[in-house]
């Protein structure tokens, strides 16, 4: 089915930029290519309003593509290596299917001479239509963070939520994320200067999939290379994916020394520091961290710095002289444990109304963390106002520029020209779908307050927090490829103002937080449409529907999970090497408890143990201005402004589930291609880095999944050495005098 695409002059909005395109660069006559290099080096310079967009295999494709992400990305959610199949398999999976539609679909023209004419083959498969339906994929493969609060409330405290107000929350929470994203798409889409690096990946996949290409003697053209390295990332999979498991985190340190708790300590890539841990699994490189080669060199350097500094200086210092009697508990956990170093029964200290029995816990004693644990806590409150001082300091000017001439005809570049001549959408449209979002998350807040506990002001003041931290966060995340983890401001605030509640605690996270985490993946979507042309108004619709899609299989795909799969998360029943370990799970469960039931007051605040830690707060706020005056007292250092704070003390924010084996295999992949190659072998860098990117996610994606499908459902597997993931078995235990832990030797 195609539609008529309609064009006009849209609504001018300018872009503001400081940076001029280099002549060395492509241009065209009459606009300014991008001054970002690699955009200009990636991104095509035309386009072709002809090409039919809405058609009836894009709808097929596309939801079928949405679909199918949503499935997989939330099966496989749960498991102990959880697998992301990202849109970069469908881009690939769908090109001979619409090339077979294109060829097999009758080409009559329904209702021709009307209006609403149509036809389901209006032509050769095009890029516009691949785009779209990558789109579609796209909603479904980032998953749907607000199941974390069904499966916290159904699995770990094991209350009663029921499939409609799950429902509510999952999509609601989903789609406040688009009117945010529709807010601030002028400051974050439309500005050349906000270049969304990841986008380029799959840019250049377009490209290879659709451009012809002549071979150079003795070389391979774009396509041949992509294909090359997919088969031998698909290939290599099988050993780490199945044969040799212990390719994951190669801990050898732990192999000398096979009976020394500190050497496990400092070696586990899974279960300690990591020191000398490295994993040659591509899936163990990009699982939390995204693709390293799609890292800008100083964003990933300032990520390098933040975690050695994090990892390698203060977690040992305070372990060793035994802050918070660090010793007594592991050095590396996402556990939560009593003074006595055992684990905390949580069910002991909540009453039958779901709320904290402040008797109880005070019976049972204060609740400690891991050393990594808190401090990485540390760090994320640093990072918070990093983000929003960096922020201000670095780019306020174009900021206040941008909003003073919003309406202002100014030079853009020719992305932003040729996107104009599709008609825009209006911005009301994403007003109305801000409003009547709100209003149904208060009802559901309201109406099903025994089931969610959160008030109607809470609603409200999460919107506030989103449309406060939204655009600080898009601005990092388009110009770094990585993306500030806000996540604790709202535990924060919420654990303060109705402490004891633990539901209202993550529904507020998952609208204050999650709201904004969707609005910047709506916005490198949009991003992506605009650097390939696709009409504003069906990137609306598409990402529209494809977020419906997506909540709806996801919700689904998770509810029968839990329902099917026995003590599924809950790691002391589960079978021993039962991948259902649910890893992000016990993470977002262990901060409802922390900041949702007991309360920040109780351990970060007054009546707490960790109280020293809100000084990170200032640390995190004076830090980007200590950058920026060192920057204007040496203009001509420019290394100086490279310096990312925001970056480097959010650094290990994903950890946990991240783990030390993630971040140091994904630094040395970082450094050999945005450092090494990029400097060195540029021409080759500029040719093959994205595509190689794209490559080694479809292969490994592809390989997961026929693993799963043939072999574990199956029930087959290896039994031998290489399945120890690890091989660093004493690194989860306390080194403090008669601390008794099964399986640890005791001091």
């Amino acid at each position: 089915m195609v539609f008529p695409q309609h064009e006009q002059e849209g609504t001018s909005t300018p872009l503001i930029t400081t940076h001029q395109a280099s002549s060395s660069r492509p241009s065209t006559a009459d606009d300014e290519n991008s001054p970002v290099e690699q955009v200009a080096l990636t991104v095509p310079t035309s386009d072709d309003p002809t090409l039919p967009v809405v058609t009836f295999r894009m709808w097929v494709l596309g939801t079928a593509s949405c679909a199918l992400l949503s499935f997989l990305n939330q099966f496989f959610w749960y498991r102990k290596e959880p697998l992301s199949v990202t849109s970069v398999s469908a881009q690939i999976a769908v090109v001979p299917l619409g090339h077979l539609m294109a060829r097999t679909l009758t080409e009559r023209v329904f209702f021709k001479g009307r209006p609403y004419e149509f036809t389901l083959n209006p032509g050769p498969f095009n890029v516009k239509e691949h785009v779209l339906i990558t789109i579609f994929a796209n909603s479904g493969g980032w998953g749907v963070y607000s199941i974390n609060v069904v499966t916290a409330v159904r699995i770990f405290y094991g209350k009663e939520i029921s499939f409609f107000v799950s429902l509510l929350v999952v999509v609601t929470s989903q789609v406040l994320g688009f009117g945010w994203a529709g807010m601030f798409r002028k400051y974050l889409v439309e500005p050349a200067a906000m270049w969304w690096p990841q986008n380029l990946v799959q840019v250049s996949l377009f490209r290879v999939l659709h451009e012809k290409e002549e071979r150079r003697k003795g070389g391979t053209t774009k396509n041949q290379f992509f294909f090359i390295a997919f088969i031998c990332s698909f290939a290599y999979y099988t050993f780490p994916g199945y044969l040799f498991p212990m390719l994951t985190s190669l801990s050898w340190i732990c192999w000398i020394f096979p009976h020394s708790v500190v050497v496990h300590q400092l070696g586990s890539g899974l279960h300690g520091l990591g020191i000398g841990a490295i994993g040659l699994d591509w899936s163990t490189i990009s699982a939390y961290l995204r693709s390293p080669l799609a890292s800008p060199w100083f964003a990933t350097a300032n990520v390098a710095a933040g975690f050695m500094i994090m990892t390698y200086v203060i977690t040992p210092i305070m372990y060793w002289l035994n802050v918070y009697k660090a010793k007594r508990f592991p050095i590396f956990s996402d556990g939560l444990f009593m003074s006595s170093g055992q684990k905390y029964n949580i069910s002991s200290i909540i009453n039958s109304n779901f709320h904290l029995d402040v008797q109880a816990y005070e019976r049972e004693g204060p609740l400690y963390l891991s050393t990594f644990f808190a401090i990485t806590y540390g760090f994320i409150f640093a990072s918070l106002t990093a983000t929003i001082s960096h922020v201000a300091l670095f780019h306020g000017r174009e900021i206040w520029e941008m909003s003073k001439f919003a309406f202002r005809k100014e030079k853009m570049d020719v992305h932003t020209r040729l996107i104009r001549v599709y008609k825009q959408v209006p911005q009301w449209w994403f007003q109305c779908i801000l409003l009547v979002t709100i209003s149904f998350t208060i009802f559901a807040c309201e109406h099903y307050n025994d089931q969610l506990q959160l008030p109607w002001w809470g609603v409200l003041l999460a919107c506030a927090l989103a449309v406060v931290f939204t655009l600080p966060m898009g601005i990092i995340t388009a110009t770094t490829n990585q993306t500030p983890n806000l996540n604790v401001i709202t535990e924060y605030i919420m654990g303060y103002l109705y402490p004891g509640r633990p539901v209202a605690n993550m529904c507020f996270r998952v609208y204050g937080y999650t709201s904004m985490r969707r609005a910047v993946i709506f916005l490198q979507d949009l991003k992506l449409g605009h650097y390939m042309k696709i009409p504003p108004r069906t990137m609306f619709m598409a990402q529209v529907v494809g977020t419906v899609i997506a909540a709806l299989v996801d919700l689904g795909t998770a509810w029968w999970l839990m329902d099917t799969i026995p003590n599924i998360c809950n790691r002391a029943l589960l079978p021993e090497n039962s991948p259902w370990t649910c890893p992000s799970d016990h993470v977002f469960y262990d901060g409802s408890v922390v900041w949702g039931l007991i309360g920040p007051r109780r351990i970060f605040g007054d009546l707490g143990t960790y109280t020293a830690i809100n000084w990170f707060f200032l640390f995190g706020a004076i830090a980007p201005l200590l950058v920026w005056m060192a920057h204007k007292a040496f203009p001509n250092q420019h290394w100086i402004s490279l310096v990312h704070m925001p970056i480097l003390l959010g650094a290990t924010a994903n950890i946990p589930p991240a783990t030390a084996v993630n971040y140091t295999s994904w630094i040395i992949c970082g450094f050999l291609s945005g450092f090494v190659v990029y400097r060195y072998r540029h021409n080759w860098w500029q040719r093959h880095n994205y595509v190689l990117s794209a490559a080694l996610d479809s292969g490994l994606a592809f390989m997961g999944v026929m693993l799963y499908v043939f072999l574990e459902l199956e029930n087959v597997s290896l039994k031998w050495w290489g399945n120890n993931l690890d091989g660093c078995r004493l690194a989860t235990c306390p080194t403090a005098k008669d601390i008794v832990v099964e399986g640890c030797p005791v001091y």
